[in-house]
């Protein structure tokens, strides 16, 4: 790449920054960190496959169920959302909107949408 051809990516880079909304700044920097960490993209996963998705919480919500009570947490990667259900559990310690971490398991489908139930996790320390 010659010094010219430089120039103008970051001029292009920088012009992005200054137009792009924050949500697609914010999406853009989780497709990054997700690409580091080596995880699958949320977009690319299937039905089946054996995961590891790196990304932010957006919700955590307790849901009281007659027979069986449920945590779900939608964990965002910047190219879509995985939820996360806890079967049985009412609260996890650091499971809260804003965390980062990693979730490991079997993506499932419910309801069209992406599922991994009882998911190993490590959660990022926070930033």
């Amino acid at each position: 790449m010659t010094t010219d051809e430089g120039s103008r990516v970051s001029l292009r880079r920088l012009l992005h920054r200054f137009t792009a909304s924050e949500a697609e700044i914010e999406a853009q920097e989780l497709r990054r960190e997700s690409a580091e960490s080596g995880g699958t993209p949320a977009g690319q996963c299937m039905r089946g496959q054996l995961v590891s998705v790196t990304g932010r919480l957006r919700t955590v919500v307790y849901t009281p169920r007659i027979n069986l009570p449920t945590l779900e947490a939608d964990l965002y990667d910047g190219s879509d959302v995985v939820t996360l259900v806890w079967l049985g559990r009412r609260h996890i310690a650091g499971i809260e909107p804003g965390r980062h971490l990693t979730a490991r398991g079997r993506v499932a489908v419910r309801d069209e949408r992406k599922v991994i139930y009882n998911p190993y996790y490590e959660l990022e320390s926070p930033k």
